[in-house]
């Protein structure tokens, strides 16, 4: 049996590698995503104070530090039972639409655009932003450079920092939002949502009016029917900031609908022995493997996730487009490749969504904070760009964290990834033909989701072979602790 590895995988936040497994004719009997580092932010989270979580936690991802600043927030005002008052709810939503823009912004124009712009079987030195400014021209790099910069300009104002905000307390958020802030946030929100709808029309152009790129997206290397999981508002309309969890089942009917601290009773974690990454699934259907349909636990979260789980947007360009995508590729979308759609869709969302914050007369309350009562346990939830993250403390009577466990987008999507590289490595591998166009669009199905494997990693497989020295201060060892060592 001949094996292949794609490792470093590229153009993601993190390390993971693609192994490839292939039959004595040459086509692929399996693939693995494997991920290979481990970051144990939920033990080392034990025993610190309840309040530092919102930066602890942050320094996760330099990508998506709003969100985990946010989740863990939004957990403290559940365990401390202080509910924001409602100027505060808007500056978080705001300051999290700062954080969607850029965010957005980046993955589509330096991750996984390129594939599209460039082209797939493009040479790999092409596929990357430069490739992107070379095919699409100067001045479209200095507009994505331009409104990345105004989400963190966004992000700052709003949270004290652009990229590790400091803003979130237990029941409130530590600054209010001034008449002058306001009148800078306004041209860039402005800006901004001309900039996702040409974006959007860029889309267009390259993708959907190129018949190779939608028979690529709608083929079956790139299809799962899986269930699909987001955060929903009463209109069940996609929501990031707050709202219930909503799931749909493989043909688009809802499944579940629940309540951020239910969390537990319907999602479950399991554990592969060949990464550092776990595996959630519905309990109620159970883990059956990596196989879709649905008798299958495994659901996606993320853009496409969020867009089936959702009947709709809340706002009317984001809906229009919404309504496309699903006449389309039909409701509910299983094609992968989808997620890029989805994601400037959402794009367009956020930036509409921020106008209609930025205009609301009360942002500039100065009731921005509940006082906190006793410190208990708390459930924080909000969509990550990646997709659906929860955050779950338990505190002492000191409010000091005893126990914290956090699902992330990416540990959310695990199943569904893998599956998406196994699936997509079946697809465009036979008789043993390999080259860097065809790796190239086996790393496009991870790529679709736009993970963050540092987020992901939580359990230790077997336990980790770890030996720690200590020494003296004249350099002599005097113990060595060790553990899961080979004798």
């Amino acid at each position: 049996m001949k094996t292949i590895t794609i490792d470093p995988v590229t153009r993601l936040e993190g390390h993971g590698k693609i192994t490839i497994f292939l039959n004595d004719a040459g086509d692929v009997d399996n693939a693995y995503l494997q991920i290979p580092e481990l970051r144990g932010f939920e033990r080392f989270a034990q025993g610190r104070r309840a309040e530092d979580m919102p930066q602890i936690t942050s320094r996760i991802c330099g990508v998506c530090p709003v969100a985990h600043h946010m989740a863990a927030t939004k957990a403290l005002d559940a365990a401390f039972n202080a509910s924001p008052p409602p100027t505060a709810q808007k500056l978080r939503e705001l300051l999290y639409c700062g954080y969607l823009i850029y965010d957005h912004i980046l993955h589509f124009y330096f991750l996984g655009g390129p594939d599209f712009i460039v082209g797939p079987d493009a040479p790999a030195g092409k596929r990357n932003i430069l490739g992107v400014l070379e095919k699409a021209g100067l001045d479209v790099g200095k507009d994505v450079i331009k409104h990345r910069a105004y989400g963190q300009q966004i992000t700052a104002i709003l949270g004290g920092k652009a990229t590790h905000p400091v803003c979130g307390l237990p029941g409130g958020v530590t600054k209010g939002l001034t008449q002058d802030e306001v009148q800078r946030i306004k041209p860039m929100v402005n800006s901004c949502k001309t900039f996702a709808s040409f974006t959007l029309k860029l889309f267009d152009e390259v993708v959907l009016q190129n018949t190779e790129y939608l028979k690529l997206i709608k083929s079956d290397g790139y299809r799962l029917k899986t269930y699909n999981m987001g955060l929903v508002d009463k209109n069940n309309h996609v929501a990031f900031y707050d709202g219930r969890i909503r799931v749909t089942d493989p043909l688009g009917d809802e499944y579940l609908s629940f309540q951020a601290k239910d969390y537990a009773s319907h999602i479950a974690e399991h554990v592969e022995p060949w990464s550092y990454m776990k595996f959630p699934y519905l309990k109620a259907l159970g883990w059956h493997g990596l196989t879709d349909g649905k008798t299958s636990g495994i659901y996606r979260v993320g853009p496409l996730g969020r867009l089936n789980a959702a009947d709709g947007m809340a706002t009317p360009l984001a809906n229009k487009e919404d309504t496309r995508l699903m006449e389309t590729l039909g409701r509910p979308v299983h094609s992968t490749l989808a997620f890029h759609w989805a994601r400037l869709i959402e794009l367009l969302y956020a930036t509409e969504r921020a106008q209609e914050l930025i205009d609301d007369p009360h942002i500039t309350s100065p009731d921005i904070r509940t006082p906190v009562g006793k410190p208990t346990e708390g459930v924080g939830v909000v969509e990550a760009a990646r997709g659906t993250l929860i955050h779950h403390y338990q505190l002492t009577a000191d409010g000091l964290i005893a126990k914290a466990n956090m699902i992330v987008a990416t540990t959310n999507n695990a199943g569904a990834i893998t599956m998406s590289v196994r699936d997509a490595a079946k697809a465009v591998i036979h008789h043993g033909a390999v080259n860097d166009g065809l790796l190239n669009r086996i790393e496009m199905a991870f790529r679709a989701y736009d993970p963050c494997f540092g987020c992901a990693t939580h359990t230790l497989p077997g336990g980790m072979p770890l030996a720690v020295d200590i020494y003296d201060s004249h350099k002599r060892r005097i113990h060595t602790y060790s553990q899961n060592l080979a004798p």
